[in-house]
């Protein structure tokens, strides 16, 4: 039987806050994004190929913070690439995924 992983509180926090921020400025994320916020916010059993994807959408994507346009971290004028992490579970769902996709990978 494959092993799965259930979200912190502070993913799914995180989740829920990026899918307002997207809601709110229209942008930020895609249907994928949209996707796993939806499932990080309700806590709900991921599966191991669930968490290998989530450690490469943080691994590709770290370099989002570097953007220009909009602030990251901001809530009156986020970027797109901080609206996208924090549909991925934001720092927290990173270390969370950091932590099982290497589980997985021993």
């Amino acid at each position: 039987m494959a092993k799965t992983f259930r979200p912190t509180l502070k993913m799914a926090a995180n989740a829920k806050k990026g899918l307002k921020l997207r809601e709110k400025f229209g942008r930020g994320g895609t249907e994928v994004g949209v996707r796993r916020a939806r499932q990080l916010s309700e806590r709900g059993d991921v599966s191991e190929a669930d968490v290998k994807s989530m450690h490469s959408y943080f691994a590709r994507h770290g370099v989002d913070k570097d953007g220009q346009s909009h602030d990251w971290g901001s809530s009156i004028d986020p970027s797109a690439g901080y609206i996208a992490w924090l549909l991925w579970g934001g720092n927290e769902g990173k270390i969370w995924a950091d932590r099982n996709a290497a589980k997985l990978d021993k």
